[in-house]
């Protein structure tokens, strides 16, 4: 095979281009940026931050277009592991910018192996090869990645297909002993099902490689690489849209701050500072011992109103914030160094008129769910739920949704562990209502069983130190399989009294059944282990219910996109959601002034001023998104033109940093 030495070739495989040059800036010197990774102590607080004297050039690809790989009828490789958010620093910015613009069709969140299992896709369904077959990581799977795999699944002509799949593999690189989680996939146009094999034991063999044994099933292979019904293919529900977020992402530790640190710089002694100095929660705060720190939260104020205002908070950030903001590659994060760099202003929205809100952990060992005040400001690694009934708490932290969320999020990363993306997990989960059986009684059983078992863990978790949520759930995971419990596991058992926990959920599970109609379903999966454990590994009853019901709410996911289709929608907040106080008024005319001069038009944008002051803002907010608004124009939309009302909303909106005032009126922010 080798012989021919011409068909080895030391090039880039994605990209081809005639020279690198360096950009230069008007004078016709080098531009060049900080290398991201050499620090020097501030000068004031003696932490580190960038040592803006270490450069490196900025880098432009000329002319750059997609490489030309050789004529071959089967591609087999196994390309870099680069995860998207590590490429820049990896690659450089002129390598990644040549790239994405050479690549469109790649999105920019997917890793970089992804270019190559689209390059190799591509050759496949247009004929210059006849099959490809690749090692990835175990991510492929995940959203950002998956779309890649959907788009040829689904293309015309000539549809992909997935010849053969191994979803998660155990690999340990042999030159330094990492464990890492890979993927293999076989892409081809043959017409024939499938084979997916699964890993269902592991065995470690004391050298570089584990002995694996795996289960073999056929039929068509879904982009998320399982066979059965295709979650993969649900799609989002409007009922579900608008209410879930990530958390705020920092981009700058020196947000965070101590109690103690917090009290330093005025907190409990200054007017107002409580607004902008908060509690905050990560992923490893809820799942394990919570650190008990605070953010800084500026978002809403120009740098010149915290500087007036909260001048130690000020110092504070400037000192420990703007050294690495000023490195920082995007124009916004440098501009605004005082604000988070993602502060979320959507999810600020849709959780002001909360006392609480359910937040799960993005990438965690057990799909939990819990309540938090509304004064805690969640991390990026958090999806948070904009509700405070605990009827949505409890169908989400029941095994109907904790199957969902695994099958269609996924797990990674080394741990393997379960991975909960908003848009697929929860966005197109089909909730229960009255189509499917839930009656009054059934949600308010419902809401009392996750107030139960919201409130045991709290308890639990404040009376014993030694306990964390991850804990309670390993020990409920063993006894649901029929394990022996350790000794500690022994303690944590009696400690968290986790047999009352396991007799709430079960009590729970069976009630949102109910509530979908599938009470068949409850005897198979009574007691069983959970999501945590592979669907290989379960008993054949259990794993077959599993199958049975994630069909059912595929299909469930299908009923519900027909009836959105023809405008019935089952709102999950629907004072919040419902569209009929903002597209009905946006669609009548470009200017509301011209309302004035049309009564027709007039009489059919007014509406009712709405009660509840969550649906005050949210119709409000609307009316911004278009031209600037006057308050006496705003106020025109609203039967009976409720002016003095309107204008604490517009400050409560301006005080979210989500509507501003100018000589034109008020507009989004």
């Amino acid at each position: 095979m080798l012989r021919d030495f011409h068909n080895i070739a030391h090039r880039d495989a994605l990209l081809a281009y005639e020279r690198i040059d360096y950009e230069t800036d008007a004078n016709g010197q080098p531009r060049t940026r900080w290398d991201g990774v050499t620090t020097k102590p501030h000068t004031a607080t003696g932490e580190p931050v960038p040592d803006e004297t270490a450069r490196v050039p900025i880098e432009r690809y000329v002319n750059p277009r997609p490489a030309t790989w050789p004529e071959a009828d089967f591609i087999l490789g196994n390309p870099p592991f680069i995860c998207a958010a590590n490429l820049r620093r990896a690659l450089g910015d002129g390598y990644v910018e040549a790239l994405r613009r050479t690549w469109p069709d790649v999105p920019q969140s997917a890793d970089l192996v992804m270019h190559w299992w689209h390059m190799a896709a591509l050759a496949v369904r247009e004929g210059r090869a006849r099959r490809f077959g690749f090692i990835t990581t175990n991510s492929l799977r995940q959203t950002f990645n998956r779309r890649v795999v959907e788009a040829h699944l689904k293309a015309a002509p000539n549809p992909l297909q997935l010849a053969f799949a191994i979803p998660d593999h155990p690999w340990v690189d042999a030159a330094d002993g990492a464990a890492v989680r890979i993927a293999m996939t076989v892409g081809s146009l043959d017409g024939r099902e499938g084979l997916l094999q699964t890993v269902i034991a592991e065995r470690d063999t004391g050298e570089d490689a584990l002995d694996v044994t795996l289960a073999a099933r056929e039929g068509r292979i879904h982009a998320d690489l399982t066979i059965g019904a295709d979650v993969a293919g649900a799609v989002p529900l409007r009922a579900n849209a608008n209410i879930a977020s990530r958390g705020v992402q920092l981009i700058g530790a020196g947000f965070i701050v101590t109690p103690e640190q917090a009290a330093g710089l005025g907190l409990g002694r200054e007017a107002g500072l409580d607004r902008v100095i908060r509690p905050y929660r990560n992923g490893r705060d809820l799942t394990d011992k919570p650190r008990g720190v605070m953010v800084i939260d500026l978002f809403g104020l120009t740098a010149d109103e915290v500087r007036e205002r909260y001048p130690a908070a000020f110092q504070w950030v400037f000192e420990r914030v703007k050294p690495e903001r000023d490195q920082n590659n995007r124009a916004s994060y440098r501009q605004n160094w005082w604000i988070f760099g993602e502060p979320r202003r959507e999810w600020r929205a849709m959780s002001a008129p909360l006392p609480r809100y359910i937040a799960t952990v993005e990438t965690a060992k057990h799909r939990l769910f819990q309540f938090l005040d509304a004064a805690i400001l969640p991390d990026n690694m958090l999806v948070n739920i904009a509700s405070a009934d605990a009827f949505h708490l409890g169908v989400l932290s029941s095994r109907v949704h904790a199957a969902w969320a695994l099958a269609t999020g996924g797990r990674l990363g080394m741990g393997n562990d379960a991975r909960y993306n908003k848009t697929r997990c929860f966005e197109t989960f089909p909730f229960p209502d009255a189509d499917t059986g839930l009656t009054d009684a059934l949600r308010e059983r419902i809401r009392h069983r996750a107030e139960a078992i919201d409130a045991h863990r709290k308890r639990v978790l404040a009376a014993h130190a030694e306990l964390t949520l991850t804990g309670l759930y390993n020990v409920l995971e063993a006894l649901r399989a029929g394990q022996p419990l350790t000794p500690k596991e022994q303690a944590m058992h009696q400690a968290g009294l986790v047999s009352v926990l396991a007799s709430l959920h079960d009590e729970l599970d069976e009630a949102v059944l109910a509530a979908y109609g599938w009470s068949d379903l409850a005897a198979p999966l009574a007691g069983r282990p959970g999501a945590t454990t592979p669907l290989p590994d379960k008993p054949p009853e259990q794993a077959a219910a599993e199958e049975e019901l994630l069909a059912r709410l595929v299909a469930c996911n299908a009923r519900r996109a027909a009836e959105e289709a023809q405008g019935h929608v089952r709102w999950l907040r629907p004072a919040y959601q419902h569209p009929e106080h903002a597209a009905q008024p946006l669609q009548l005319t470009a200017d509301f002034g011209d309302i004035a001069a049309a009564p027709a038009l007039a009489a059919l944008a007014a509406q009712p001023w709405p009660k509840d002051l969550r649906e005050q803002i949210a119709a409000v907010r609307a009316m911004l998104s278009g031209t600037p608004q006057t308050e006496d124009r705003l106020a025109a939309r609203f039967k009976r033109k409720p002016l003095k009302a309107l204008r604490p909303v517009l400050d409560a909106l301006a005080g979210l940093g989500l509507a501003r005032q100018d000589a034109a009126g008020w507009r989004s922010a």
